[in-house]
């Protein structure tokens, strides 16, 4: 049985951490987990990410039922509900609107995942997704293209999604994201970002292969 109390100081660090590296600013962005059974902790709706205690957190019931919490749930509830209906490997959800990969979804700009090794092995693709108005069940119409293969999503016109095994690994690939983006800007007012060879593409999605299959192993 996860312990609600455990994790929940834990969403409260995952918080800190996206406030510290300046990846949210103000009450932006939401993060959840998905506990055993029926559960989902929550970062509630208008509060300061960096600034939350374990008492701000909300519980909610797959149907979006409040079970325990003087807050209201983050109005993108909708959207981490469904990524936990369709994906039940998935037991985390980090939005936020890191500043370089929020100018790519801003910009319409692809991200692409075969410049730098570690996207490959511990993100993989990035879709870019359809606008959809924050809030609104457009949220996961957007989503629904693409969320069974991956887990990493520029939103446009909104921010980044990035999904997990567990909030570390969730946060992990949100700081990934953005630091692909942040090298990538960097490295086209240099010249033209090259593409990793294919045949180390083929190497490193072998990698990830394992990597999915015994998730416990270390790269």
């Amino acid at each position: 049985m996860v312990s609600s109390l455990a994790t929940k100081k834990t969403l409260v660090d995952i918080g800190k951490r996206l406030n510290d590296r300046g990846l949210i600013a103000g009450s932006d962005g939401n993060i959840s987990v998905r506990l055993d059974g029926d559960r989902v902790l929550i970062t509630p709706s208008g509060l300061a990410k960096g600034h939350l205690t374990d008492e701000d957190i909300v519980t909610v019931d797959m149907d979006g039922r409040k079970l325990e919490g003087w807050q209201e749930a983050s109005s993108e509830l909708s959207m981490h509900l469904f990524i936990y209906r369709q994906r039940p490997d998935v037991r985390a959800c980090v939005h936020a609107h890191p500043p370089f990969a929020t100018a790519f979804a801003v910009a319409g700009a692809e991200l692409p995942s075969n410049i730098l090794p570690e996207v490959v092995v511990f993100v993989g693709e990035i879709p870019l997704t359809a606008y959809a108005p924050p809030g609104t069940p457009a949220v996961p119409e957007a989503l629904a293209p693409f969320i069974e293969a991956d887990n990493a999503f520029l939103l446009r016109n909104h921010g980044l999604l990035t999904l997990g095994r567990t909030l570390e690994q969730a946060c992990n690939r949100h700081e990934t994201v953005e630091h692909l983006a942040q090298i990538i800007h960097l490295a086209s007012q240099l010249g033209t970002p090259n593409p990793l060879p294919q045949e180390d593409i083929e190497r490193l999605l072998s990698i990830r292969a394992g990597l999915e299959k015994y998730p416990n192993k270390r790269a």
